[in-house]
């Protein structure tokens, strides 16, 4: 009956390889797991019927997890809203002439409890983007009290975003269940080895410090093939847990 939040400290630092690596590792516990996605920005529009399909990042999570789509994907249970717009959630869903309304992510999230033991709901960017024009991410997630998955890097900036997203979270009064530290741009330009190395040790020790309970996962640096490949990222990588991870 859980549910894990699993947030970033940017756009684009590898949620959602996080989130269905972190499902697979879950199923290999015998964990009954299903993976949700807040909202999803940039989908595409099919050309023939001009309907909006099914999340990209939900699909990343099946073939990432070895399985097939559901049918709580089918029916758009794990991702009711989806845009076209590839923004902030408040402007795509404008820009779709639509209102994002909070309760209906709330209740699609209860029915998947209903039928599994772990929900891990991926948001969309960082814990502060705006879901519609009153409501930040952070504070819908302080409202149903989701202890929170955040991801993060080494690129140069992550230990300020690091350390201000885990501000925010504590500030809200909620838990930091898990940092996972995700090797993706290890060997980009804006990465030094040293800056990274670094960032672990910081990190580490900062986690020792104030949030001694918080688990530290890292995920191995992704080549650009691996990353296109999700079957054989799923076959070649495996997150190890600890048994009390749940």
């Amino acid at each position: 009956m859980s549910v894990l939040f699993v947030s970033g400290i940017d756009t684009d630092i590898g949620k959602t390889y996080a989130t269905g690596m972190l499902a697979k590792a879950l199923m290999q516990q015998g964990v009954n797991v299903i993976t949700q996605k807040l909202v999803q920005t940039g989908v595409a529009v099919d050309a023939y019927s001009g309907d909006i399909g099914i999340a990209d990042d939900i699909i990343t999570h099946r073939q990432l997890m070895r399985m097939p789509l559901q049918p709580c994907d089918l029916d758009f249970t794990t991702c009711p809203y989806r845009y076209e717009k590839p923004a902030s959630p408040h402007l795509s869903a404008r820009l779709a002439g639509q209102t994002l309304n909070p309760d209906m992510i709330t209740n699609a999230t209860r029915c998947l409890q209903a039928d599994y033991d772990v929900v891990l709901l991926e948001g969309a960017g960082g814990l502060l983007v705006p879901i519609t024009e009153q409501l930040l991410t952070l504070d819908y997630v302080a409202a149903q009290g989701y202890p929170i998955v955040l991801v993060t890097s080494g690129r140069l900036g992550s230990i300020n975003h690091t350390l201000l997203s885990l501000e925010a979270i504590t500030s809200r009064g909620l838990k930091v269940h898990t940092i996972i530290y995700n090797h993706i741009h290890d060997s980009s330009a804006n990465t030094d080895a040293e800056i990274a190395n670094s960032t672990v040790e910081f990190l580490q020790q900062h986690l020792k410090q104030h949030y001694p309970a918080t688990h530290w996962l890292q995920i191995p640096y992704l080549d650009n093939e691996s990353l296109a490949n999700t079957k054989r990222l799923s076959e070649a990588y495996h997150l190890s847990l600890p048994n009390d991870f749940i």
